[in-house]
């Protein structure tokens, strides 16, 4: 299977199941960010992953802004959209997904 194909999977993927726990909460207690925050760090291993999640977002974005000597336009500013939306579960694959077509089509120009 091809690395875009993958990577779009992996974006699937990436949405359905975080918003498949989170539809139901917001269902249920609305917009409240106070519950929300209370919730995601109310155990040591729910601060792990929320820890985790923060980092590995904070560095995605730092890392697609850097990597605008290789990437423009929308693949700048999508994964950055993705991240503050979805999280890095969309945002990663994305970037992969949008950097993969941009060096394939530097592969196929001709030099």
């Amino acid at each position: 299977m091809k690395p875009k194909t993958v990577y779009m999977i992996l974006c699937v993927v990436g949405v359905v199941l975080p918003y498949w726990q989170f539809l139901p909460s917001l269902a249920t207690n609305g917009m409240n960010f106070p519950l929300f925050f209370h919730q995601l760090f109310a155990s040591r291993i729910s601060r792990f992953f929320g820890m985790d999640v923060v980092v590995s977002a904070v560095a995605l974005m730092i890392f697609v802004r850097n990597e605008k000597a290789h990437i423009t336009g929308a693949a700048r500013w999508l994964p950055l959209v993705a991240v503050l939306t979805v999280g890095v579960s969309l945002a990663l694959p994305l970037f992969l997904y949008l950097r993969e077509g941009k060096l394939t089509q530097a592969k196929e120009q001709p030099v």
